[in-house]
């Protein structure tokens, strides 16, 4: 390819380069095997081996006790917002919701499908532009569980501190930040995240579980649907997603060789300083969504002037070679998502690009 192209998508998105130059130099012959990664058996040694290093990998760079299971799911992080309350709420009982923009707003229509759902903090009114703090949240007596999303991709807003439950067991959508920064695993009962954002391809959803959340799942599930069951079997109670572990596992040792976790964590807050800096300075022309201590270091939303000049913007960016920049469908204006593997020189080309287009436009 001639042409340098920057890809701001929200996901799928940007993969580590190096991570793709193995995966293509593996492709055909897994470490000299002669067979593909997505031809071998699932239940061989050869990916055994592959399924124990990639959570070794997400253990070590998520300091994840011994006393979580790791499991690697399909379905999407959508498939979640059903599974959570299918094992942990029952008809008579009650769970806390936190909602901060569409993805919140989408879970917790498929938990109202299982039993009451108490909505205890929601941002719909301002546009989901901000996050609450600690001290806002007031929570349900005996709520089986309380659940948020810590980073909402579509309209670019993040919390900036690790929900504590008030004694309620705190389930987190942590698809679009998990590995972009450091997060006290043990104030969780269950995290879950599409892999698509920083943890590998899609296709993989991979759920960090406190053992003792597993002694509550009700029996009579069907199998496919029960952490329990998926447990015990080692995520592997039918064929996984056998490309996508293995590539999870690059991802995790490339990401061990950037500084883990608090090394990648600062190259974020860099990256998205340069972008929100440009907003800031640009008298007005530009227009940020989020709330300035609600702003997400993964996906950043603006608005420009009018929605002529938005759609004028993401083409010529395009050209520039500044791909995927059209905010989501249902919100409009500029989403530009700068996950872990995307690089710093990427947000200072469309920096420029925006300069430019302000000078020209403004």
């Amino acid at each position: 390819m001639s042409k340098t192209i920057y890809n701001f998508s929200a996901g799928p998105a940007i993969m580590p380069g190096p991570v793709l130059e193995r995966a293509r130099d593996e492709i055909r012959s897994l470490a000299g095997s002669g067979m593909s990664v997505m031809e071998i058996s699932h239940r061989s040694e050869t990916f055994g081996a592959i399924l124990d290093s990639a959570e070794r990998g997400l253990r070590e760079l998520l300091a994840i006790p011994e006393n979580y299971r790791i499991l690697f799911l399909q379905g999407g992080a959508t498939l979640q917002f059903s599974m959570v309350p299918m094992n942990f709420l029952g008809a008579s009982e009650t769970a806390d919701y936190v909602i901060t923009g569409a993805w919140g707003e989408k879970a917790l229509v498929e938990a109202r499908k299982c039993g009451r759902v108490n909505v205890i903090y929601s941002t719909a009114d301002e546009r989901h532009r901000s996050t609450p703090t600690q001290a806002e949240l007031n929570f349900s007596r005996n709520a089986k569980y309380v659940h948020y999303t810590s980073n909402e991709t579509i309209e670019g807003v993040e919390f900036k501190y690790d929900l504590k439950g008030g004694g309620s067991p705190v389930v987190c959508d942590a698809s679009s930040n998990i590995l972009s920064k450091r997060i006290e695993i043990g104030e969780y009962a269950l995290i879950y995240a599409g892999a698509q954002k920083n943890i590998g391809p899609s296709g993989v959803t991979v759920v960090i579980i406190r053992d003792e959340m597993l002694e509550h799942v009700p029996d009579g599930l069907h199998s496919l649907l029960d952490y329990r069951k998926i447990a015990e079997h080692g995520s592997m109670l039918n064929t996984p997603n056998t490309w996508g572990i293995y590539l999870i596992d690059l991802v995790c040792s490339w990401l061990k060789g950037e500084g883990g976790v608090p090394g990648i964590e600062r190259r974020n807050i860099e990256k998205a300083a340069i972008l929100y800096d440009a907003i800031d300075e640009s008298d007005g022309f530009y227009e940020g969504h989020a709330v300035r201590d609600a702003r997400s270091l993964m996906n950043v939303t603006f608005r420009l002037p009018s929605a002529e000049l938005e759609i004028r913007f993401c083409d010529e960016a395009l050209a520039a070679g500044l791909n995927g920049l059209m905010g989501h469908r249902s919100v409009g204006g500029i989403r530009a998502s700068i996950y872990n593997a995307f690089p710093r020189d990427g947000v200072e080309a469309l920096v420029s690009f925006m300069r430019d287009f302000s000078h020209r436009n403004g």
